[in-house]
């Protein structure tokens, strides 16, 4: 398999991952919506997260083929932790949506009234959107068909260069890939921002409600991702 290929075939497979997982984009919405100016850092750190570990499986794979069990195993536990960190973000994103008011203020003496988020939760405070679109991109990355898409091909390549390139490529599509779909999130979070608290608060919640229902839905044993 030339060079040139396994580079093709990694970058679409971590672009195609990321993008039609639901449980992804889930996890990735709310924080992007929430931090709509700077959207894509989530997006771009949720895919440091998952290429992490999808890199540190597949390289277990690569390396020690002969004597690794299974991933099922560790890939069912992944699931359950990512759906109930899911159900986590819709919690805090759906009290957060549901505190989006606008109260009237003025700047430089001309009262006008935009959207406003009441303060959240001290402890999502600390932690921050970034560290948590982070520890979410880490769940993924253990957890589903990544290592359908990012292990078992390399584990197929004919060479260890070969599989070692090819999950390179697919952890840097994987943080383009989410990277983009954040910052369009971000983008439509901020048109509805413009167009009043009703608006944004109607986006907001229909990012909360998408994390907590693919999020029950992975509880519940059914997902994949």
């Amino acid at each position: 398999m030339g060079f040139v290929l396994v580079v093709l075939s990694a970058a679409v497979a971590g672009a195609i991952h990321v993008l039609a997982g639901p449980d992804h984009m889930a996890a990735v919405a709310p924080i992007a919506i929430a931090d709509r100016r700077r959207s894509w850092f989530a997006g771009w750190t949720w895919g440091l997260g998952h290429a992490a570990g999808v890199v540190v499986v597949a390289l277990l794979a690569v390396l020690l083929r002969e004597l690794l069990p299974s991933v099922d195993t560790l890939s069912a536990w992944g699931e359950r932790l990512v759906g109930g960190a899911l159900i986590a973000v819709g919690v805090w994103a759906l009290r957060r949506a549901l505190a989006i008011g606008a109260p009237p203020h003025a700047h430089q003496g001309v009262p006008h009234a935009h959207p406003h988020v009441r303060q959240g939760p001290a402890v999502l405070r600390r932690l921050g959107h970034a560290h948590a679109a982070f520890a979410m991109g880490i769940l993924h990355g253990v957890a589903g068909t990544s290592h359908f898409l990012g292990v078992l091909p390399a584990l197929a390549l004919p060479t260890r260069a070969a599989a070692v390139t090819y999950v390179g490529v697919f952890g840097v599509s994987t943080v383009a890939a989410m990277t983009v779909f954040a910052a369009a999130v971000g983008l439509a979070a901020e048109r509805s921002a413009l167009a009043g608290p009703r608006a944004h608060r109607a986006l907001s919640c229909t990012g909360a409600m998408f994390a907590l229902v693919i999020g029950a839905v992975w509880l519940a044993g059914l997902g994949a991702g």
